[in-house]
């Protein structure tokens, strides 16, 4: 795994592109799809570790958001053409002190005209491009924290800790509409991802394969079991593996002899039945 600070001004799939350059290998996927315009943390996978990211520790995601109220634009975001300018309140922080409460815990959002979601097979966004407006179905996230950090005339910095899926160039519109001047999300920064923080990342013009995080570092807190060599060979061929000590039903990693996470198993009583495996020559042979 790879932990990239993602530049502003390019999509998450030309961070793949990047990478797979880099590291001369097509196998390189991510996980939570950043905008073109936002900078932060997203987390790659390299090699046969890009099957392993549904496991991965991913939530709750942790954002700091710059919104400029008193315009609304057609893509929620900075980006897009202005579509109205109302005058922002100038008791601004006051005023999202008094909404903030509506944007705590579980609430519907509607995705915006202008995000990848598909409808009958087409992004939303190739429709919005053609001045069509789709219907969409509200979705259900949830946001545990929502801070201002700051307010400055018409411009505020906002902290959001939500679950994956949460659009934050929404949450900037609804803001505005809830006051009632509109709003637009002027800059957006991904401070966190899970236990993955900004800190931990590396610029993306940086990175190397020294830089890469075993799958032992980032599968936890899954827990780790290791294996014999005869369960590892048990395990490789996609065959169950029983073990001693209380029966569970819960994903635990697998390690080989040689220290080397290769599988993630589902417990169940006191078998280990594998639902993900690296193939045997990359355990063998992991470069």
């Amino acid at each position: 795994m790879l932990l990239v600070d993602k530049p502003s001004g390019i999509s998450s799939h030309d961070v793949v592109n990047d990478i797979r350059r880099r590291f001369g290998t097509r196998r390189v996927g991510h996980a939570g799809t950043l905008d073109p315009l936002a900078t932060g943390v997203l987390v790659v996978a390299v090699g046969p570790a890009t099957r392993f990211l549904q496991y991965l520790p991913l939530e709750p995601k942790t954002y700091v958001a710059d919104v400029r109220f008193g315009q609304s634009t057609e893509t929620y975001d900075r980006e897009g053409k202005v579509t109205q300018e109302r005058p922002a309140p100038n008791d601004l922080k006051d005023a999202l002190e008094r909404v903030r409460g509506g944007f705590l815990g579980l609430v519907q959002q509607v995705p915006p005209m202008h995000s990848a979601i598909k409808v009958k097979g087409k992004p939303l966004y190739s429709y919005a491009r053609k001045g069509q407006e789709i219907a969409r179905e509200a979705r259900t996230v949830h946001i545990s924290e929502f801070e201002v950090l700051e307010c400055e005339g018409a411009r505020a910095k906002i902290k959001i800790v939500c679950s994956g899926g949460t659009y934050i160039r929404t949450i900037a519109n609804d803001l505005g509409e809830r006051i009632g001047c509109g709003a637009h999300l002027e800059a957006l920064v991904r401070t966190a991802v899970g236990k993955f923080d900004l800190g931990m990342s590396i610029p993306l013009a940086n990175t190397t394969p020294s830089m890469l995080i075993s799958l032992a570092e980032a599968l936890p807190p899954m827990p780790i079991i290791d294996m014999d060599p005869e369960q590892t060979h048990h395990i490789l061929e996609g065959r169950q593996v029983r073990i001693e000590g209380p029966p569970s039903n819960f994903l635990v990693a697998l390690r080989n002899p040689s220290g080397m996470v290769f599988s993630v198993a589902r417990l169940l009583g006191n078998v280990l039945q594998p639902e993900c495996v690296i193939p045997g020559e990359a355990v063998l042979d992991p470069s």
